[in-house]
């Protein structure tokens, strides 16, 4: 039940909820104020000092404005709304006042320091500080921590507004930040000098708000002014968080999150943020033919007449849909393939997931749900590893009192749950078990595909739909795969899964990385990594990285999402539709489009919910049915978070915390 206050800042009168905080108010009211500790996703600190805010006919001092609500104001003399100024005398001397403080022992490292430009501190002492300072006491010096290969530690400059702890502890759900000694001696520290383990850590960079906490791997390689900033979408994982490529000429440097409520907040994962190395090594930039066993680079016409003959001569062909491609190049490879008479297959990992019924392979409920929901049972899934920030969105939902259980291995999530087995016997006790607690309450089923991709995947999936048909709930399918709904939603599926496709004598592989193909067929592999795919083929087409084309991604939830090009493919690789357009010419039977604005108009006139960009269209529920189950246990479909595509494995950090991963999950045997 809203609480609604009038309050009037700097003359501005603004109606907001009494639960706001003052500097919340300011911001309705279109006024600025400066802050280091308050973030408005973690708990309130209120230790910087630097929201001071003067309140009319309060305290003959100034108060902290992110610590204050709205409804402790008392009202004027007459009954006027409560009056707070933001630029008196009295609050232009206290952030002074504060910011003198705050610089008394931070060093003078401006030139050199990586978070030179983006820098919060820098920004507010010019707009808020002074030209001098009254001390000249030496300042005082701190050890840096190690944190680990990714988070770069200067703790000298540290402000101790305390973001990181806060976010380590409330968001991450680990418990290895703290703030020890008291005074001067006090200092933000790693329990045991322990590095942090947290497929989320790499947000604590972007908190900092002065150079603490840089990026190790980004640092010292370029500044803000020289970057050129492209918005853009994510598809380590398939929840398709909001990001920002940031480049430099051909070069990516950076991946940082942008805000988005309904997707990502303003986090993303560290495979998100540290994977752009991968895109510059093992990279495939010319096309190859393989003769006498071994492969040699070709031309354009040389590699695109063999694919062509290739594909002529096919007495059974078969197109595989890889984890990363964009939509367009799913929609152009079902069209070029089914025209030549062959099957396209995107469920390359053996997902049961039904082709045409959208609430069978997306569902019905959209990742915000989880924010109110008040019951979330998880099947076959590992969501810490599928998809580290959607996994933060359940802890959220955790600390404001959701009951969460899970059906499947049991890992540590970073929050409580009810574990109430590892396999599918539990999934079918569901039938008889009661569940009045969950009737007329928001709850969701999240299914993973861990569940979904055993030869009774589309069992368990009735099943988990059953029991949300019976118990009311939203129904969710977390995929593992960026590229996966989009290539669900342009029907690149045939009857019989991959077991159509195992008896076809030429395969055209788009991509798909995580299969083994067997000996005997003629592969065509269409890709941007020399990874297991290129390793296999008879015949390489160089592609274009996600960075490096425009393309459409359809996360879990089915939002429908543009990655927008930040810059272009090296050597002679292509866009992933243009190369198939070629081919269709080359075969005889050119694609009936030019360009990328003409596939998507012929795009949207076959699927035309994907017209609505960063919409989620509402799903007709139709329930599959519940077949026979098997007897084991659900295995999840992520066995090594930082190796799970070939970008994440060409890169070498990826590389290096997988191995410290695996070192920390190794058992630790006591000396005799």
């Amino acid at each position: 039940m809203s609480d609604l206050r009038k309050i009037n800042i700097d003359g501005i009168e603004v109606e907001v909820d009494g639960a706001m905080t003052l500097i919340q108010a300011c911001e309705v009211a279109g006024i600025e104020i400066p802050r280091f500790c308050y973030h408005e996703r973690l708990s309130i600190a209120g230790n910087c000092r630097m929201c001071l805010v003067e309140v009319v006919g309060g305290p003959p001092k100034p108060a902290a404005s992110c610590a204050m609500q709205v409804r402790d104001l008392r009202p004027g003399p007459e009954g006027q709304p409560p009056l707070v100024k933001t630029n008196s005398p009295m609050v232009k001397k206290a952030r002074e006042g504060v910011m003198e403080f705050l610089l008394i022992n931070h060093p003078l490292d401006c030139p050199i320091c990586d978070q030179g430009g983006e820098c919060d501190l820098q920004d507010q002492a010019m707009a808020y500080g002074v030209d001098f300072s009254r001390y000249r006491e030496p300042k005082r010096a701190v050890e840096d921590l190690n944190l680990g290969p990714l988070v770069e530690t200067h703790m000298t400059r540290c402000i101790s507004c305390t973001r990181c702890v806060r976010f380590t502890t409330e968001v991450a759900g680990i418990t290895q930040m703290g703030q020890t000694g008291r005074g001067e001696d006090s200092e933000i520290t790693s329990y045991l000098g322990e590095t942090l383990n947290s497929n989320l850590q790499g947000n604590i960079i972007d908190l900092c708000p002065v150079g603490a906490l840089v990026s190790k791997p980004y640092a010292f390689t370029a500044r803000p002014w020289e970057l050129t900033k492209t918005e853009s979408v994510d598809v380590m994982d398939a929840l398709g968080s909001n990001i920002r490529v940031d480049t430099k000429g051909r070069e990516v440097m950076r991946f940082l999150p942008r805000n988005h409520d309904g997707v990502n907040e303003e986090w993303i994962s560290d495979k998100t943020r540290f994977v752009w190395d991968g895109l510059r090594r093992q990279r495939l930039d010319t096309p190859y033919i393989r003769e006498n066993g071994k492969l040699r680079p070709a031309s354009w016409p040389e590699a695109l007449a063999a694919a062509a003959t290739a594909v002529k001569g096919a007495k059974k062909l078969a197109g595989l849909v890889g984890d990363l491609a964009p939509t367009e190049a799913a929609f152009s490879l079902r069209h070029l393939v089914e025209g030549q008479g062959g099957v396209v297959e995107c469920r390359t990992d053996g997902a049961k997931l039904t082709a045409g019924n959208r609430s069978a392979y997306v569902g019905t409920a959209k990742v915000e749900d989880i924010d109110t929901a008040e019951f979330i049972m998880l099947i076959g899934t590992n969501p810490r590893d599928e998809a580290p920030v959607l996994n933060a969105r359940l802890r959220k939902a955790w600390t404001r009192g959701a009951k969460i259980a899970l059906i499947g291995e049991q890992v540590d999530l970073t929050y409580p749950y009810v574990h109430m087995g590892d396999g599918r016997a539990t999934l079918a006790s569901l039938a008889d078990k009661k569940i009045d607690h969950m009737l007329d309450k928001p709850s969701i089923i999240i299914v993973g595909q861990g569940a979904l991709n055993e030869a009774d995947g589309g069992a368990v999936l009735g099943h988990a739909m059953a029991f949300a048909d019976r118990s009311k709930s939203g129904f969710m399918v977390l995929h593992t795969a960026a590229g996966r709904v989009g290539a669900m939603d342009v029907g690149a599926v045939t009857d019989g899964g991959m077991d159509a496709v195992r008896d076809a004598d030429v395969i055209f592989n788009l991509g798909a990385d995580e299969i083994e193909i067997a000996a005997g067929p003629t592969v065509i592999y269409q890709g941007s990594h020399g990874d297991r795919g290129a390793h296999r083929a008879d015949i390489i087409l160089p592609a274009a990285a996600y960075t490096e084309e425009n393309g459409l991604f359809v996360n879990t939830e089915g939002r429908p999402q543009l990655a927008m090009r930040a810059g272009f493919a090296p050597g002679q690789a292509k866009e992933n539709w243009a190369i198939l357009r070629a081919l269709s010419g080359e075969l005889g039977s050119p694609l009936p489009w030019d360009s990328l604005a003409q596939l998507r108009q012929k795009l949207v006139a076959a699927v035309p919910h994907l017209a609505r960009i960063d919409e989620v269209p509402a799903n007709g529920w139709v329930p599959v049915p519940a077949g026979p189950l098997g007897e084991a246990g659900f295995r999840n479909a992520v066995r090594d978070f930082y190796l799970t595509n070939p970008i994440a494995r060409a890169s070498t950090l990826m590389a290096e915390l997988s191995a410290m991963a695996r070192a920390r999950g190794e058992a630790k045997i006591a000396a005799e």
